[in-house]
């Protein structure tokens, strides 16, 4: 079991790693630092699944099968101290087996109809109002909206810098100057000077927005600001920079959408790179990346439909519709591409283990679907419900990250993994496993089937 199963574990493990570590390209901090934890995490708990639990296994010996498979091993003539009895997989054809077309089309469709909610993405940091009524937080923030507008909930800072010291009233004669440009521009409430520095040479002005710090209109400010900072740089020779936390979460939101097209890539390409290497084929790796993209698109579909859309608001306990959390789609990325690629290891490595060992192209399919669905299906149950029951957190940030981790594994466990992957493994054919001769010479030979230990024992 460690030289075929092992190997698949020690790979699925690196895949998550990969996915984890590369949160550090996010260049935010508080990403970077969970990443890393969290790829510590799995090198511990790959060394264990490798070391301590067949060292207790090997203890435990023939106690770890009930009775009745004990006795079962006894009637085929197995002593206590024989090898377990190979049991083959049933060679019963799977459903996306027999109608592959119909399952490949049947699935893109539904996933892509799924994604169309992604196109509208936005992102941002979930203020007061999406909490739950009874929170202080909520009540804090309707107060203030409704005595002194949505915008006071997310004042903006801006700070004007002077090239030298004036005199007090040309001072002030700026001071009215600017207010009136920043009260020109689109969505501003309101413009008061808030103070002046002890050089003389930066003014500050506290900009209301007119609606909430979450709103498009909102976010567009900040961006109208500082295109005024470059006007005025070169007319009055002042530069005007904008902050306050709606701005900094702004920023944020932008920083990390921006980034996120090479996050995905990086994992992909590296993940192309070491599938390649596991199961020693061109075509293989591109139909696990590109289901995982589908996954993806969908997954971000549903949960801009549910939290940024409202439907099915009240079912999800959704307080007030807006944009999703700022830092939710990379995490999901990560946290989903390292359970897709494990269940796409578990499945594919079954696969891979009786193609090489002289099974058919469809009964390899088959042989590796019996073989390792069960194992699917139940870790994928068990992320359901452990992701699942964040989605109904009493905490706005915790909603949808729960909710988008729970579909991403319900869609990429059984309707990628489960139909798609082998549906088009099906069509494909024994071409599946073609690689070129030249490039299978430069790979490592990594043997994730266990086919080296099997001729040992076989020599033996």
């Amino acid at each position: 079991a460690n030289g075929t199963s092992g190997n698949a574990v020690v790979f699925a493990g690196v895949t998550v790693i990969i996915a984890l570590l590369a949160l550090n390209l996010t260049g935010v901090g508080f990403l970077g630092l969970m990443g890393s934890a969290g790829a510590l995490s799995i090198v511990i708990a790959v060394l264990v699944a490798l070391s301590l639990v067949p060292a207790v296994l090997g203890l435990a010996g023939m106690r770890v099968l009930t009775k009745s498979e004990r006795a079962k091993l006894q009637e085929l003539g197995a002593s206590q101290d024989a090898s377990p009895v190979e049991t083959p997989a049933s060679t019963t054809p799977v459903l996306a087996n027999r109608h592959p077309i119909l399952v490949m089309v049947s699935v893109i469709a539904a996933l892509g109809i799924l994604a169309i909610p992604a196109s509208s993405l936005r992102l941002a940091l979930p203020d007061g109002g999406s909490e739950s009524p009874d929170s202080t937080a909520n009540k804090s923030y309707n107060l203030i909206a409704d005595s002194f507008g949505s915008g006071a909930n997310g004042n903006l800072v801006a700070i004007a810098q002077l090239p030298e010291s004036l005199e007090d009233l040309e001072q002030l004669e700026l001071q009215a100057t600017l207010a009136t440009e920043l009260s020109s521009l689109a969505s501003v409430a309101s413009v008061l000077p808030a103070g002046v520095s002890e050089s003389g040479t930066e003014l500050m002005f506290a900009v209301i927005p007119e609606a909430g710090p979450t709103s498009e209109s909102t976010e567009q400010l900040v961006f109208d600001i500082r295109n005024l900072g470059a006007e005025l740089e070169q007319s009055l020779a002042v530069s005007m920079e904008v902050t306050g936390i709606a701005a900094i979460n702004i920023d944020m939101s932008k920083k990390l959408a921006d980034v996120l097209p090479l996050y995905l890539g990086t994992v992909i390409l590296l993940s192309l790179v070491l599938l390649i290497v596991v199961f020693r084929s061109l075509l293989v790796p591109p139909i696990a990346t590109g289901g995982f993209l589908l996954t993806v698109f969908a997954t971000l579909g549903a949960v801009v439909a549910v939290y940024q859309w409202g439907w099915l608001a009240d079912l999800f306990g959704v307080y007030q519709a807006g944009p999703l959390l700022s830092f939710l789609p990379t995490i999901l990325i990560g946290i989903t591409f390292g359970l897709a690629m494990d269940y796409q290891l578990f499945l594919v490595s079954g696969m891979r283990e009786a193609y090489v060992r002289g099974k058919s192209a469809n009964e390899s399919i088959n042989y590796g679907m019996h073989l390792g669905r069960a194992v699917v299906v139940a870790a994928a149950i068990i992320m359901i419900a452990v992701f699942g029951g964040f989605a109904f957190s009493h905490l706005a940030i915790m909603k949808p990250m729960g909710f988008g981790l729970a579909m991403g594994v319900l869609i990429d466990a059984f309707l990628v993994r489960l139909l798609l992957m082998p549906a088009v493994m099906t069509l494909l054919g024994k071409s599946a496993w073609w690689i070129p001769k030249w490039l299978d010479r430069l790979l490592p030979d990594v043997d994730v089937e266990g086919a080296k230990l099997e001729r040992n024992h076989v020599q033996a």
